[in-house]
């Protein structure tokens, strides 16, 4: 069991390699091609949150290259140095998904919330769960393994909540991008080529969350059967 389940995470491992790689080589070559209106990152944000009445969330540049995010308690739609001033067609797909999680937000969406309330559990799920299974293995103190194994099953409950979340937004994004009329017909497919790329990472990262629980959980088989 422990073989196939390393086996399983080798697996998990080169997909979210090649995810990576496939983010990263359609982010670079639509970075380089900028949408026939010459609208930043930023002014097309700036442009959804007004025609939805979010006057109120400010838009900001963050150091980094996709670092971009929504601060739901800042209320900031904060987009990386080079989306927020660039006029590129993958720079106005990322900006117009995190202003789809500030709509999301705004309009109370139920996945946005539930994932809101996960995170406490998830954040410890990530820090302290791998400590305590290895330590309760370690040390022959199986319960301890297992509460480690409970919290990071935590983490895993927040990535698969994580999906909805970040779908609805790039579905939103699209929708903006579209009926606002920032993008062209033509230039549609790359910005969701771009936000299906982006997507699959957070597919990624819940295989591989998945992976992990089943490695720990044969480990603790394991050690019980001894």
């Amino acid at each position: 069991m422990d073989i196939l389940a390393l086996l399983l995470m080798g697996l998990v491992f080169v997909a979210s390699l090649v995810i990576q790689g496939g983010l990263q080589a359609t982010f670079a070559r639509f970075s380089r091609v900028a949408n026939s209106r010459g609208l930043t990152g930023a002014q097309v944000a700036r442009a959804i949150l007004d025609a939805h009445g979010l006057t109120h969330v400010r838009v900001e540049p963050v150091p980094g290259a996709l670092t971009d995010h929504y601060d739901p308690h800042a209320k900031a739609v904060r987009l990386s140095e080079p989306n927020y001033a660039s006029p590129s067609l993958a720079a106005l797909a990322v900006a117009a998904h995190e202003v789809g999680h500030a709509v999301q937000d705004a309009h109370g969406y139920t996945w946005l919330r539930v994932r809101a309330s996960l995170w406490p559990a998830a954040s410890l799920g990530t820090n302290l769960g791998p400590i305590l299974v290895v330590g309760g293995l370690m040390l022959g103190a199986i319960g301890l393994a297992k509460l480690g194994l409970y919290l990071y099953l935590a983490v895993a409950l927040f990535q698969l909540v994580t999906l909805p979340v970040e779908f609805d937004a790039s579905r939103r994004a699209l929708e903006f991008l579209r009926r606002m009329g920032f993008l062209s017909q033509q230039e549609m497919a790359p910005a969701r080529r771009v936000l299906t790329w982006a997507a699959l990472t957070y597919v990624a990262a819940l295989a591989s969350s998945l992976a992990t629980i089943l490695y720990y959980a044969s480990l603790l088989m394991g050690r019980r059967e001894e």
